[in-house]
C-alpha cells in the first residue's frame, strides 16, 4: 500500500525537512517487506492566499485516485501508536492500494475535504504548527511499520 503525505506548504532546507527525510527512509525500508511504502511527500501551495476553501482544491488534486483518506485534525481520533500500526496493517490487508494522509494549512482542513475523509486522527487536543505535524506523521508511519515488524524501535 503506497502512503501520501499531501500538506499544505512548501518545507523548506530546514531541520524539519531533515528529520521527514530521515523517517521517510526508514519508512520506506521497513515498510517494503511488509507491503508498505513508497511514502510520498505532495505539497501544495495556495500563493493567493485564499485559506482552507482554497487550499481543498489543491489537496485535492494531490490525493491519489481511489486513495483512502485521512486527515490529521484536532477533532479527530486520537489513538496510540499501536493501533495506529494496526490501522495502517488493517488498511493494507483490506487491500488498498493508496493511503493519503491530509495535512492543512495554517487554519487546517476546509469542512469539504473533511466530509470527504474515510478518517481523521489527531496527535492530541493541542494544535500544532502543520510543518511539526508532518514531522510527527512520518515519525508514526516509521514507528507503524517498526511495530508491525516486530523491531525494538517501539517501546511500551
Amino acid at each position: 500500500m503506497r502512503v501520501h503525505v499531501c500538506a499544505v506548504g512548501r518545507l523548506r532546507k530546514s531541520p524539519e525537512l531533515e528529520l521527514i527525510d530521515d523517517y521517510t527512509t526508514r519508512f520506506d525500508r521497513t515498510g517494503r517487506a511488509l507491503g508498505l511504502g513508497p511514502l510520498s511527500i505532495h505539497e501544495v501551495e495556495d500563493k493567493k492566499g485564499g485559506g482552507m476553501s482554497a487550499e481543498a482544491p489543491l489537496l485535492e488534486r494531490a490525493i491519489p485516485k481511489g486513495a483512502l483518506i485521512c486527515t490529521m485534525d484536532e477533532r479527530g481520533k486520537v489513538m496510540s501508536s499501536p493501533d495506529f500500526a494496526n490501522l495502517l496493517g488493517r488498511w493494507r490487508d483490506e487491500g488498498r492500494g493508496d493511503v493519503a494522509f491530509v495535512i492543512g494549512g495554517a487554519d487546517g482542513i476546509d469542512p469539504s475535504l473533511r466530509a470527504k475523509a474515510d478518517a481523521s486522527l489527531s496527535f492530541g487536543k493541542m494544535v500544532w504548527p502543520h510543518m511539526l505535524v508532518r514531522v510527527m506523521l512520518s515519525e508514526q508511519l516509521y514507528r507503524a511499520t517498526s511495530i508491525l515488524a516486530g523491531s525494538p524501535y517501539h517501546r511500551v
